[in-house]
């Protein structure tokens, strides 16, 4: 595996994102994000559509997920059909940076939230997180198909080595949660991601099942329980309507934040698969 080069900005900003940063580094991580997110943003949310209700941010997002289902990219056709066992394991690796970690990008939106709004994203969370059973978090599940596939299991093992676009990958939900300027931004993200991932790990979950893998409930719990995470995530956009006006137009912007990071992620990490 290739190993970034240490003064990565993405690379730094995972591990800040997973301390407790000095003065000095939270200075920096706003100047990442800036330069980063924080840009992307004001685009999106400059071009969004303006939705007068929440009904046509629903058709919206619809039509979008509906559009992205049809046309799975050459790069997920080949992962599910043609990738070896080997480089099927260097797609899981570059992905390793979220999976053994899952959702903990996630927990700074809690507080951020009113109570009823709160508790659908919090209903969501509590799956990611086993419902309490160690055995049954997500990234234990992870844990358990990188130990089958002979993948080590330490983090910094690959946060010394996955590619800068795996790692935005989970900073995008750190901004989100943590500093993005109001929730919307993380509800539309979250809710389009829980949406996605009913078609985005078929991909996986096929080439999983060809190559014989035996721990392969990562991708198959997905594939079940985000359909009640998409309902749950549209619920709590609902829910924040009922307590303050919802800026739709910054949903949107979490949609297309999210939609772009995942592209990018996914295809490096294939393309890294194919070349290895």
């Amino acid at each position: 595996m290739k190993v970034q080069p240490s003064d990565s900005a993405q690379r730094r900003l995972y591990k800040y994102n997973r301390s407790v940063p000095t003065p000095e580094q939270y200075a920096e991580i706003w100047d990442i994000e800036k330069n980063w997110v924080v840009a992307r943003a004001e685009k999106f949310e400059a071009e969004a559509p303006r939705f007068d209700t929440r009904t046509e941010f629903a058709q919206a997002l619809r039509e979008r997920l509906d559009e992205e289902e049809a046309n799975p990219s050459d790069g997920e056709q080949w992962l599910a059909e043609e990738a070896t066992l080997d480089q099927f394991k260097v797609v899981v690796s570059e992905f390793a940076v979220d999976g053994l970690v899952e959702s903990q990008s996630h927990l700074g939106i809690i507080r951020r939230l009113p109570s009823r709004s709160r508790m659908a994203v919090l209903r969501v969370l509590i799956d990611e997180f086993g419902c309490g059973n160690d055995d049954l978090e997500h990234s234990a599940i992870y844990a358990k198909l990188m130990t089958e596939l002979g993948l080590p299991t330490d983090l910094e093992y690959y946060a010394d080595r996955v590619e800068d676009t795996s790692f935005a990958y989970v900073n995008l939900f750190h901004w989100l949660a943590d500093r993005s300027p109001d929730p919307e931004y993380f509800l539309g993200a979250y809710s389009y991601f829980e949406s996605s991932v009913l078609y985005a790990f078929k991909p996986y979950a096929a080439a999983s099942k060809r190559l014989g893998i035996e721990n392969d409930k990562y991708y198959n719990e997905h594939l079940y329980i985000d359909s009640f995470h998409s309902r749950q995530m549209k619920e709590s956009i609902r829910l924040l309507g009922t307590e303050r006006e919802v800026d739709l137009a910054k949903v949107w912007t979490g949609v297309e934040l999210t939609s772009q990071a995942v592209a990018e992620a996914t295809e490096a990490a294939i393309e890294k698969a194919k070349a290895s």
